[in-house]
């Protein structure tokens, strides 16, 4: 997933859960209502999945983990070990959204930063075509 590509992939993918299964794209956008509960063993807390109680709740916790799986999966190698550390599908996509979607001032300052390094941009008149070029 490189800068820019963000929308494209976003519309795709959102596409593709939607053709798999809606409830999965529900749980990116509205989050799982089953969350994991703290559980301390000898000091220590962990996040611990308690039993499930009912049919809907196992059905959540599916989807969930089913969701989180194919949105790992739809991303690139180099972006695995970032994004494996978010455990449930909402805060995983939320993240995606965050680092690759380019808001307004993002896209306001890029633009500004590029218009500064073209009006410092100078080419010596000795200097070749090629060598201009190879600095651009």
């Amino acid at each position: 997933l490189k800068q820019g590509k963000y929308e494209m992939w976003r519309l795709r993918i959102e596409q593709y859960f939607q053709i798999q299964d809606y409830a999965l794209w529900d749980v990116i956008v509205n989050g799982n209502s089953f969350k994991p509960v703290a559980q301390t063993v000898k000091g220590s807390s962990t996040p611990h999945i308690p039993v499930l109680v009912t049919a809907d709740e196992e059905i959540q916790k599916k989807n969930d983990v089913k969701a989180r799986s194919m949105l790992l999966m739809a991303l690139p190698n180099e972006h695995l070990m970032t994004f494996n550390q978010y455990k449930d599908a909402k805060s995983l996509f939320d993240a995606i959204t965050t680092r690759f979607s380019r808001n307004d001032a993002t896209r306001k300052t890029q633009k500004t930063l590029l218009k500064k390094m073209y009006e410092n941009f100078s080419a010596q008149s000795t200097e070749s075509l090629d060598s201009i070029f190879n600095r651009l």
